[in-house]
């Protein structure tokens, strides 16, 4: 876990009325999803029942140049995926989509989330002679459904089986070589939408802004514990594993979704606006000028700004060529990868006093060198500001915090931290306002990693490398040697 939460996945599916350049369609969405995973990418394309399928390790643009793209081909269907690892490492190995050929076809699947009951489910398909390829959690929902598949006569039967199997968060899309499948898990942690396209495709995808990419209309989320199944004869609903409790992660308003989707009827924008809003109310700070760290931070200033009443400044500029997957050899390089990012606006900060606002503080390495970069600019004052509360807990359903150990508001007081940090203070956005983010007070977020109210079974192991690690060191597995 570095300086900063990391994104989760982002899925993707199509499916045409008729064959077409499907692969192109999954590129330019998942061009769009980038900002939920910058590991690894690929696309599966079903040309009446052949499956074509490239991933590999890097960004969406790098991966999928023109020759790819058209040795994928037309089809009438296509999955795509961009990966962030929640579980396993972020190897080519464990690059989505995972394509199963077992004995009724050929079956694709992305997977947005994080299992929790992963290992569990894992060792019992290993100790069936099952032999896995891969680190990653999505491996084990792919078998669990393979698994359900050679015993029933339909794929949506097989993942309806294979929903109460699985536990913890999960947004799927499923294809096979005649349905595309669009499944969430009950408690609907992750974000997963469908539109449909004036050709008549159907469009799936973990966010709006996908669907706005390839020219689609948003008909709607994905419920909680739904499952769709698109065919040539249209859309159907399979509902049954609806009505748990509602638990959206409200992280996605505050940092991992992009601020022109809308998440649940809400626009993602206009609620990290209102974080902003609320934070000026709890922190009502004397000032020169309100600053963002980009890119999730900026609509959170503009709300604490248009709030309180202080000037909005463009006080850092970030370099749009830098991604998360920047080679940074050796120590000192490491340390100065803040500078080459980002770059601060000496005239929008010298002899100012500076309110700074990003999405989170983590470990507070990346806030305390962004704070020195204000310093070094000329700031009077630095007074950062956080629009999420303080993270106190490992998050178990696709967020990269596995540990409490590197958190840095588990061992420090918020007085602290502003003396680690290099600022004049620091304050975090309270959990009582994070439940209002959309406008009204809702009961139906997850918030464990900051409140502890887990809304699932906490697993065993949680580790985020449980399956690289030697199964050895698992306390559970010691218990069944002796």
């Amino acid at each position: 876990m570095t300086g900063h939460i990391h994104e989760e996945c982002g899925v993707f599916g199509i499916f045409a009325p008729t064959a077409t350049d499907v692969a192109s369609t999954a590129y330019y969405a998942l061009f769009a999803l980038q900002h939920r995973g910058q590991e690894s990418a690929g696309i599966v394309v079903n040309n009446d029942g052949v499956f074509n399928a490239y991933k590999d390790a890097g960004l969406v643009n790098d991966i999928f140049t023109a020759d790819i793209l058209s040795r994928l081909g037309e089809g009438e269907m296509a999955i795509g995926h961009v990966r962030y690892s929640t579980t396993g490492s972020g190897g080519r190995e464990n690059a989505q989509p995972i394509v199963v050929n077992h004995l009724k076809g050929n079956m694709a699947l992305a997977h947005n989330g994080n299992i929790v009951n992963a290992y569990e489910l894992r060792s019992r398909l290993e100790g069936e002679g099952s032999i896995f390829h891969t680190t990653s959690d999505t491996e084990v929902i792919a078998y669990t459904i393979t698994k359900e598949r050679v015993q029933v006569s339909s794929i949506e039967l097989a993942v309806l089986a294979a929903m109460d199997k699985i536990k913890g968060a999960y947004s799927l899309v499923v294809m096979s070589p005649s349905k595309l499948i669009a499944a969430r898990d009950p408690h609907g942690f992750r974000p997963l939408c469908y539109g449909m396209r004036d050709d008549g495709a159907y469009i799936v995808a973990s966010e709006s802004c996908a669907l706005d990419a390839v020219g689609a209309k948003l008909i709607r989320e994905v419920d909680p514990g739904e499952m769709l199944v698109f065919t040539r004869e249209g859309v159907k609903s399979y509902r049954d594993r609806c009505g748990r409790a509602k638990r959206l992660c409200v992280f996605e308003y505050i940092y991992t979704a992009r601020p022109d989707s809308v998440i649940d009827g809400n626009s993602v924008h206009e609620a990290r606006k209102r974080a902003g809003a609320f934070l000026a109310r709890q922190f009502p700070i004397p000032a020169d000028v309100v600053v963002g760290v980009p890119d999730s931070g900026l609509d959170a200033a503009l709300g604490y700004s248009q709030e309180s009443g202080i000037p909005y400044g463009i006080g850092i500029i970030k370099n749009k060529y830098i991604g998360r997957t920047f080679i940074a050899p050796g120590q000192k390089a490491r340390e100065d990868r803040v500078r080459i990012k980002l770059n601060v606006l000496r005239s929008e900060i010298e002899n100012k006093r500076v309110i700074l606002i990003d999405d989170s503080i983590v470990r507070g390495t990346t806030c305390g060198r962004i704070v020195r970069l204000l310093r070094e600019a000329g700031a009077k004052e630095v007074h950062m500001l956080s629009s999420a509360p303080a993270f106190l807990n490992p998050c178990y359903y696709g967020t990269d915090i596995d540990s409490r150990e590197n958190l840095i508001a588990c061992h420090h007081s918020v007085e602290e931290i502003a003396r680690i940090i290099g600022a004049d203070s620091v304050g975090y956005l309270d959990v009582r306002h994070v439940r209002c983010l959309t406008g009204e007070e809702r009961d139906d977020y997850c918030c464990a990693c900051f409140d502890g109210k887990y809304p699932t079974e906490i697993p065993e192991e949680g580790h985020k490398n449980r399956f690289e690690r030697p199964r050895s060191q698992n306390p559970k597995f010691q218990k069944t040697q002796e």
